[in-house]
């Protein structure tokens, strides 16, 4: 435990920020910075996405970052969510840098929109794209349908994450969906996206920002804000590995990502899911929710519909999933905003405080080689 989140910062969630996603960056990296009582020049690493389109030196100058003796790009869009954490307590850990930055910054409504068909990359793309796989939605369809065969799973099941997730955002002021709960049955009467994926499986498009700022726990420890520990990270990446969805594997209902990376969690940190206080779990689609619940030891396989439909990961069940709304019903910033919401149930201030929160768990984008973080108070 030599590393720790010392200050956090986004943007407003919108479906049309008006602004680059420069603006956007430097708007919540100067946040991240001011929360954790520092200044720009006491900034001297940066990491992100290799989805990001904002360069570390462009951001340096908007921020006036004077140095940088550390920098990267993790690569597996959302699957990097966590894993910017990872590289930036690694930074900080071995003195390559003392104060790192991490950002997420996008127009993903208003500018490229993720989930629609975009031109494929790489050989594997080739196998599928004929087929009619080319969206992100139509990839999971494929994993969510074989699941429902294989473990009896409904679409009213799939329901009830969204149904969780819109209930916390609708008493969450900084969520786009703030004051916009639902049902199961408007959760059943969406649309059809890729069946058996509904409108409101499927997260929201987001124009937004978050940073934080990672630096040593002694250090932390002399700023204004509590810090929250980073007690383990870890990365992972399975046999057969793919993006969105492999179909290379013979089994084709689990994220052996996830579960190389919750092993990793519960061996790195000396906390295992009966310690947690709340869940993060990244949610772009409903059916990647249940089974990570199973991946990470929290029930067997086939079983997580049962947490939900019993009340386990209420906000005032034994276990709260996503506080804030998650992706589904916050906003959708490729699992950045799960991060913060962990340091703000931590410190003691968010909008949907879980009493004595102690151990909070992160996951990141799933289908594709993934990370995750454990964070503690």
């Amino acid at each position: 435990m030599t590393a720790a989140i010392a200050g956090i910062g986004a943007t407003e969630f919108s479906k049309d920020s008006g602004r680059s996603e420069l603006a956007l960056a430097a708007h919540a990296g100067l946040a991240a910075i001011t929360d954790a009582g520092l200044r720009p020049s006491d900034v001297d690493g940066m990491v992100t996405f290799t989805m990001d389109a904002n360069a570390e030196t462009a951001l340096a100058r908007e921020l006036g970052v004077p140095e940088l003796t550390f920098f990267g790009r993790v690569p597996y869009g959302g699957g990097a969510a966590c894993a910017v954490v990872a590289h930036a307590a690694m930074a900080v850990a071995t003195g390559a840098a003392s104060t790192v930055l991490c950002y997420r910054a996008f127009n993903e409504r208003s500018g490229r929109r993720f989930g629609q068909v975009h031109t494929p990359d790489g050989v594997d793309n080739g196998w599928h794209y004929p087929m009619g796989l080319v969206t992100p939605a139509a990839s999971v369809a494929m994993f969510a349908r074989r699941y429902q065969h294989e473990y009896d799973v409904t679409s009213e099941d799939f329901g009830r994450v969204a149904v969780l997730d819109r209930r916390a955002a609708a008493t969450n002021p900084n969520a786009w969906f703030h004051g916009r709960p639902i049902t199961l049955a408007d959760h059943q009467a969406s649309r059809w996206i890729v069946e058996p994926l509904r409108l409101l499986d499927c997260c929201q498009e987001t124009d937004g920002a978050v940073a934080l700022v990672v630096t040593t726990v002694d250090r932390a420890r002399d700023l204004p804000r509590h810090p929250v520990v980073i007690a383990a990270a870890a990365q992972g990446s399975a046999a057969d590995q793919f993006t969105m969805h492999s179909y290379y594997r013979d089994d084709l209902t689990g994220l052996p990502e996830l579960g190389l990376v919750g092993r990793a969690l519960w061996a790195g940190s000396g906390i295992g899911p009966e310690d947690l206080s709340a869940l993060v779990l990244y949610d772009h689609f409903t059916p990647f929710v249940l089974v990570q619940l199973e991946e990470l030891g929290f029930c067997a396989r086939g079983e997580a519909r049962h947490l939900l439909a019993d009340g386990t990961l209420e906000l005032d069940g034994r276990l709260p999933l996503n506080p804030h709304g998650g992706q589904l019903g916050e906003a959708y910033v490729h699992g950045m905003n799960g991060i913060t919401e962990a340091v703000r149930q931590l410190r003691g201030t968010a909008a949907n405080q879980i009493r004595d929160a102690e151990h909070v768990l992160v996951t990141a984008g799933t289908g594709v080689p993934t990370s995750g973080l454990v964070l503690s108070r």
